[in-house]
């Protein structure tokens, strides 16, 4: 399927996203602004629009606590290893402790994280708001705690100095658009979703409303699936799914590619195949999704996050708090791959790596 030649008609007639006041404009206008936000998504700029200027990077060794959600996540890991890397270059240590993605390890992994004495704590995966005692705590020892999808909202918030993430509304946004689209208007959509993850329900909840703007298509189903749950339950879930809802069941929207990757076992595979189903996520851009996109192998797009490009940025903000400075808050905008474009900004190695130079530009902002 190809996605440069929208037929973006059928998209001004059924689709009123972003505001009614966008759907009530001339339709030519309307489909000239629709077209640049597609083409936008799906031509990442090669240029660094990022921040230009901020504090040297302190000469003072520091020690950075990153607290993981689970490391056997993808985008957990390697934006872990982001970290890494640019803490390497200021000359900093980094202590990474891993929650193995049991929720009820938070807590304890915050206080194990403070009794180190750190410079900084990094909150990966985990929502900052559902850590108010540790959170205070940090805070009244002046720990600084930069987040990475801790929080809704980009930038300083829930106590957070600075949350790194993807605008979760944009990407839904994206990703909604394009299963409209694959359709010709006529989607009937099953959401999979994160009960336990904010982050996972901003995503959700914005695909919801966007489908439901769509007057032509069906928001079938919502499904709230622990990230962990396991891939042998989903053959029967499938099932149910398709004998509910049949024909009218056309795509499956993830709020990221780790409920695709559940998906590819032979039994699902073969249920979707039959039942021409596809698949996209609004968000991540793993290695497995990356493949399953090339191979044209039931998903047909993802919304990834530069997660090597976050992990620098956080030890930037880290650098920003121990100088006194404000959060540069900075979010890349969202990218769109399909197999129109999975060749360029590191798809040849499954994965999304903006080539904007993100990492000279750090350097060149702490003096290194």
């Amino acid at each position: 399927m190809k996605f440069t030649n929208f037929n973006f008609v059928t998209v001004a007639l059924v689709f009123g996203f972003i505001s009614s006041a966008f759907a009530q404009e001339d339709p030519t206008l309307f489909l000239n602004r629709a077209n640049a936000k597609i083409a936008k998504a799906m031509a990442f700029k090669n240029s660094w629009d990022g921040p230009t200027s901020g504090p040297k990077i302190s000469a003072q060794k520091k020690l950075i606590v990153v607290i993981a959600s689970n490391l056997k996540n993808n985008s957990v890991l390697r934006v872990s290893k982001g970290v890494q890397e640019a803490a390497a270059v200021a000359g900093w240590e980094v202590f990474v402790i891993d929650c193995w993605g049991v929720d009820n390890k938070h807590a304890e992994a915050f206080s194990r994280a403070l009794a180190l004495k750190p410079s900084g704590i990094v909150l990966a995966g985990i929502d900052a708001n559902e850590q108010p005692k540790e959170m205070n705590a940090a805070n009244a020892q002046n720990v600084p705690v930069v987040g990475w999808h801790a929080s809704t909202r980009v930038g300083p918030s829930d106590g957070l100095f600075s949350n790194v993430t993807a605008d979760p509304k944009e990407e839904a946004l994206i990703a909604s658009l394009l299963g409209v689209v694959d359709s010709n208007g006529k989607a009937g959509v099953v959401v999979f979703t994160d009960p336990a993850s904010l982050y996972s329900q901003a995503k959700s909840n914005e695909v919801v409303a966007v489908i439901k703007q769509c007057r032509t298509c069906s928001l079938l189903s919502v499904e709230a699936l622990p990230i962990a749950t396991s891939p042998d339950k989903l053959p029967a879930l499938l099932a149910t799914l398709q004998q509910r809802f049949g024909k009218k069941w056309t795509h499956i929207i993830g709020v990221n590619d780790s409920y695709l990757d559940l998906l590819a076992t032979p039994a699902s595979m073969s249920l979707l195949a039959n039942n021409k189903i596809q698949a996209l996520s609004a968000g991540e851009g793993s290695e497995t999704a990356y493949q399953r996109i090339r191979s044209k192998n039931l998903q047909i797009a993802t919304v990834p996050e530069p997660f090597g490009q976050q992990g620098w940025q956080i030890i930037d903000e880290l650098n920003r708090a121990f100088a006194g400075e404000k959060a540069s808050a900075y979010t890349t905008p969202a990218y769109l791959v399909t197999e129109q474009n999975i060749a360029f900004h590191g798809g040849d190695k499954n994965t999304f790596e903006p080539n904007n130079g993100y990492r000279a530009e750090y350097k060149k902002i702490w003096g290194k």
